[in-house]
C-alpha cells in the first residue's frame, strides 16, 4: 500500500515507538536466537533454526510496513477539521434507523482502527458511507449483514 495515511500526532509517535523497539530490541533477538540455533547442528535438520529464520523473517516484514507507513504519513492537526461533514478524524454520533440505537463513530485511519475503541477506519464499509455527510443526513451502507441505514446526528473533533 503506497497511499498517503493520516495520523494523529499522537498516533505518528506511537508508530515511531513501535518501529523503534522493534529495531532496537527485536531485531537483535532474533538474531541472537538464529545464532543459537545455528550452534546446535546441522542446519537442514535443524527445526529450531528453520523456526528461528521464519520469526525473523516476519520481523524484518513488520518492519518494513512500518517503514512504508512512515514514509507516507500525513500529520493532521485536529484544529483545522471541518465539522460541518463527516472526515477522517471527526468523530460522529449516528442513529441506526433500523434498531433506532445510537453510535458514536471516531473516524480514523486503517492502522489506527480498533472497534472496541469506536475507531473505525475511513475505508470501511461504515466509514466509507459516513464520509462527507453532514448533520440530519442519511447514509445507506451496504455491510456483510445487508444494508444500514444511519442518520448523522452530531460531528465533532
Amino acid at each position: 500500500m503506497s497511499g498517503v495515511t493520516y495520523f494523529t500526532k499522537e498516533a505518528l509517535e506511537q508508530l515511531k515507538a513501535e518501529l523503534q523497539r522493534l529495531k532496537a530490541v527485536e531485531r537483535p533477538a532474533a538474531s541472537k536466537a538464529i545464532a543459537e540455533a545455528r550452534e546446535k547442528g546441522d542446519l537442514r535438520e535443524n527445526a529450531e533454526y528453520d523456526a528461528a529464520k521464519e520469526a525473523q523473517g516476519l520481523l524484518e516484514a513488520k518492519i518494513q510496513k512500518l517503514d512504508s507507513d512512515l514514509s507516507n504519513a500525513r500529520v493532521i492537526d485536529e484544529g483545522t477539521i471541518d465539522v460541518s461533514k463527516v472526515s477522517i478524524l471527526t468523530k460522529v454520533t449516528v442513529t441506526n434507523l433500523t434498531n433506532k440505537k445510537q453510535m458514536t463513530y471516531h473516524l480514523v485511519s486503517e492502522t489506527e482502527a480498533d472497534l472496541k475503541l469506536g475507531k473505525i477506519s475511513v475505508t470501511s464499509p461504515i466509514g466509507k458511507g459516513l464520509l462527507g455527510k453532514q448533520v440530519g443526513e442519511t447514509a445507506e451502507v451496504r455491510v456483510p449483514a445487508g444494508v444500514l441505514t444511519f442518520k448523522v446526528e452530531n460531528i465533532t473533533v
